[in-house]
């Protein structure tokens, strides 16, 4: 699998988590059926390419990068869907987390194989 594919497989595991755990939120507690349907799907599809992409690159960089820009993208769509207020602190943060997922792709030797 080339280093592309594998890369898109990321962010489709990340999408189907972002996916989930917005689902998981509207779900109330597993009490709605569709929401509850698409947070086990989401979830499952997610680790599905998740454990593909674990052919090619190091789990630990996976990991970092799939938490990373996973963290970023929920607190994105709760801002804009459920309307969580972020603060200062909050959008500093998750400059953080995208500066280190930056690095660890330009800057890393463990990324390419």
């Amino acid at each position: 699998m080339s280093l592309a594919t594998t890369y898109l497989l990321l962010a489709l595991a990340i999408v189907a988590e972002v996916i989930a755990t917005t689902a998981l939120k509207a779900s109330d507690g597993f009490s709605r059926l569709i929401p509850s349907l698409v947070t086990v799907a989401g979830y499952g599809l997610a680790f599905v390419l998740l454990s593909l992409t674990l052919r090619v690159l190091p789990t630990g960089i996976v990991y970092a990068i799939w938490s990373g820009v996973g963290v970023v993208l929920i607190t994105a769509v709760s801002w804009v869907w459920y309307r969580q207020a972020l603060d200062w602190p909050a959008i500093a943060g998750l400059g953080l987390i995208v500066a280190g997922v930056v690095v660890i792709n330009l800057f890393s030797k463990s990324v390419s194989h």
